[in-house]
């Protein structure tokens, strides 16, 4: 073994945390790592496998992150192992055309109905900037409307909150955003089709596309409402503007169709993220032939990326998404496994549980969850004092109260029982 693998002798999270602190923001690469809102320092993780993740110090977590998300048939997957291992002793990156992109590409164009082109990129966030700029490219408009809560990746135009209210223009949610990044993106209020209604009515012809997680993951779980979904393909329909799915975590993952077929509802663009490079660091955007031709070279709307289309990350997803296409029974197994979950812990306590598919999430308070402001009335000392008995009895959780949990075909019914067991103490008590 190369000795950088090594872990240093008598090295802990902890120890390793400090280190990071001195090199790196914070001591970490994305945010939510840092454990900040729960109070912790971050768990170092080592390996994975299965169900499982393993820190350095060798404590041993059943895993509901899944690297968040794309880890659906669970870690270290033997068939997904084998393409990547065959793949790299290839070449890691060529910065050119391989047959690999072209078959992935071929893949979902094929089996996802609503996706008749699609270009390979790097990542979610990658996905969402370039494909509301095809959006802007078609239209000719230059306005988007985003939701309250919704994610949509880091670019500027999208790190925006609602200033007196969600049908005002954006101010920006981040240091280094300029409200000019912001002046066109409109804000609504997810589950409030009336809230979209008045910014079409208010910014008529102005509005080139409405982005929208169709399942809102990124302020814990919300659904979209009855009806919801079909007004804004409606409403979007009616204004000459594009309906834009966000599908970074809903993508293969609620049915190989994603969220467009779980609910009936076509978008005209979608988005994905690692889940089509089976965990790789990789994304995609796609959809209509007549928007997607725009996109250079064969249009004006420009968009390139050396690494996009990696070959290890085509690999990579090819075999996890032919391993999906091949077993439809997976959603199912994964569907049941995630509303025992769901259905046991309604049981134990009156917090607002909700799961769809095989997504989770305890919200810390015992109102509905129809969109941000409610998911922000969320307890969130009382989740990080859940999060931290969780952790200290070998469950790993994302650390936020506005996160979700993700199964995979690699969890059990013992790791199943083994989480609700401890629920219940927390709850308990």
């Amino acid at each position: 073994m190369m000795d950088f693998l090594k872990i240093p002798e008598n090295a802990t999270s902890k120890s390793i945390f400090e280190d990071a602190k001195k090199y790196m923001p914070g001591g970490v690469n994305s945010p939510v790592r840092a454990f900040k809102s729960v109070g912790l320092s971050p768990v170092f993780i080592e390996s994975a496998d299965g169900s499982k993740v393993y820190d350095i110090e060798g404590r041993e977590y059943i895993d509901y992150v899944g690297s968040w998300g794309p880890m659906i048939l669970g870690h270290n997957d033997p068939v997904v192992k084998q393409a990547v291992f065959e793949t790299a002793e290839k070449g890691l990156s060529f910065g050119a055309c391989n047959h690999l992109e072209v078959k992935l590409a071929e893949l979902i164009c094929d089996n996802v109905k609503h996706v008749e082109m699609i270009r390979m990129v790097n990542s979610g966030t990658e996905a969402v900037m370039s494909c509301i700029r095809a959006a802007r490219g078609f239209t000719g408009r230059n306005k988007i409307v985003k939701f309250e809560g919704c994610y949509h990746g880091h670019s500027d135009a999208l790190l925006v909150k609602a200033g007196s209210g969600a049908m005002t223009f954006g101010e920006p949610n981040s240091g280094g955003v300029t409200k000019g990044a912001v002046e066109d993106t409109l804000l609504a209020r997810y589950n409030d089709i009336e809230s979209v209604k008045k910014l079409f009515a208010d910014n008529r012809g102005e509005i080139a596309c409405i982005i929208v997680e169709p399942v809102a993951a990124n302020m814990g779980l919300v659904l979209p409402e009855k009806g919801f979904l079909e007004s804004l393909r409606e409403v979007c329909d009616e204004n000459g503007a594009l309906l834009i799915f966000d599908e970074v975590i809903t993508g293969f993952r609620l049915g190989f169709g994603g969220a467009a077929e779980y609910f009936g509802v076509t978008p005209d663009l979608v988005t994905y993220g690692k889940i089509i490079g089976g965990g790789m660091p990789v994304g995609a955007y796609g959809g209509r032939r007549d928007v997607m031709s725009l996109v250079s070279p064969l249009g004006p709307v420009y968009q390139a990326g050396t690494l996009s289309g990696n070959p290890i990350a085509m690999a990579a997803g090819i075999t996890m998404l032919t391993q999906l296409l091949n077993n439809p029974y997976i959603y199912e197994e994964l569907a049941a496994k995630c509303k025992y979950f769901v259905d046991s812990l309604r049981e134990l306590t009156d917090f607002e549980v909700v799961g769809i598919g095989s997504l989770a999430c305890v919200f810390h308070q015992t109102s509905s969850v129809k969109n941000y402001n409610d998911a922000l009335k969320s307890d969130t000392e009382s989740f990080s004092k859940a999060f931290k008995i969780l952790l200290e009895n070998g469950i790993y959780m994302g650390p936020s109260q506005f996160e979700s949990i993700f199964f995979s075909t690699a969890i059990t019914d013992e790791d199943i029982t083994k989480t609700i067991d401890v629920f219940k103490n927390i709850f308990c008590k």
